[in-house]
């Protein structure tokens, strides 16, 4: 059984969806609502948007 290979995300996308959440941020009530709704905007997973942010 095989893994499904992971998606690859280009530099300017990593970099547009964490500049969104830096944006944003005063608009949820939390990091991680911010993340929950950027993230499907970016077409990547919250947690992912996470480690991105974290990084």
């Amino acid at each position: 059984m095989s893994k499904k290979p992971l998606p690859k995300y280009s530099p300017e996308v990593r970099e547009r969806a964490v500049r969104s959440v830096q944006e944003r941020r005063g608009e949820y009530p939390s990091l991680w609502a911010t993340m929950e709704s950027i993230a499907p905007k970016s077409g990547c997973a919250a947690p992912t948007l996470h480690e991105w942010v974290k990084k």
